[in-house]
Order: C-alpha cells, then structure tokens, then sequence
C-alpha cells in the first residue's frame, strides 16, 4: 500500500538516522517544503571531528556534548548551501530538544512531525504552541515490505528486519 507523505517523509528520517555516529540517540531530520526535501541531518559531530563511535561520548551533565543534533545538523546544511526552510515541515524521528526547538522555530517551520516522544520537554512544547507551530506525533508500523518501523524501545531509531532465512517474518 502506497504511505501518505507523512509516513514517507519520516520513513526517510528513519533511514536518515542510519548515519549517526552517536549511539546513545540514532536520530534522522528531513526538513521538506511542498512535498521536496530540502535538506536532511543526523546526529553527528562537527565536520573534521572525531565521532562518538570513534573515540567515545564527551559527557556533561549526562549528555554528550561531542555531537550536533539531526535538526540543527539540517537547518546547518540548508544554510551551507543557500536553501531557505521558511514555510518547511520538519520531519524527525525524536520529539526535538528545546535548544533543536527553539532552532526550527527560528528556521521557519510551520510544521513539525516526530515519531518518538523521546524525552519529551514541556518548554519545547510550550515555545512551539507559542510560535503556533503545528506539530504531532506519527507512530509508524509494519509496512508490507515487512521492516518494523517505531517507536522502538527506549528511543534506539534502530530499524529491525525481519530475518526471512531464518524463518522471521
């Protein structure tokens, strides 16, 4: 069956997420405006810098500090290469981080869809009712392909195939 976009923007996230170098968090960020992706980000380090799943976590105050996270890491790259995210839909497979928030508000996003209320912030969700930001969740399922789509355990963004030689399905 054919996903409406939401579903296959944030599938696109999920696959997005694959790139992360930080393992306490896979997350994925597509920003898309009339039905185009504009740009995307993952958790990561800044470029030329070595990653969490080289060297470790730079821990403070119980979170890694090395990486930039998937939203800011989108909206840097919109910026990089001249593209405006005015108008956009941001699509991203963790509830943002009041600091991601407060970015996309700033980015011009009108429309926000996350599938992992992963450490939920009620400040965040505040600023983005203020800023009269749409945003919603969107847990995905089983599609016929068969791969398992989130929410996953404890916010992992792994995405799990079934192992059809082995008699999974």
């Amino acid at each position: 069956m054919r996903p409406d976009w939401d579903s296959y923007f944030l599938k696109i996230a999920y696959a997005v997420s694959e790139r992360s170098t930080c393992d306490r968090a896979f997350v994925g960020c597509v920003m898309v405006l009339e039905k185009r992706i504009l740009t995307t980000g993952f958790n990561g380090s800044p470029a030329g810098q070595p990653h969490c799943d080289e060297i470790g976590h730079l821990m403070v105050d119980g979170h890694c500090v090395r990486t930039i996270h998937a939203e800011t890491n989108a909206i840097i790259q919109a910026a990089l290469h001249g593209v405006s995210t005015k108008g956009s839909t941001c699509y991203v497979t963790h509830f943002p981080c009041i600091n991601c928030t407060k970015v996309l508000i700033n980015a011009g996003i009108v429309r926000l869809v996350y599938s992992t209320a992963y450490r939920k912030d009620e400040n965040a969700v505040n600023f983005l009712k203020v800023a009269n930001i749409e945003f919603y969740q969107k847990e995905l399922t089983t599609d016929d392909a068969g791969a398992v789509h989130p929410p996953y355990p404890h916010g992992t963004g792994l995405v799990v195939m079934p192992n059809i030689e082995n008699g999974e399905e």
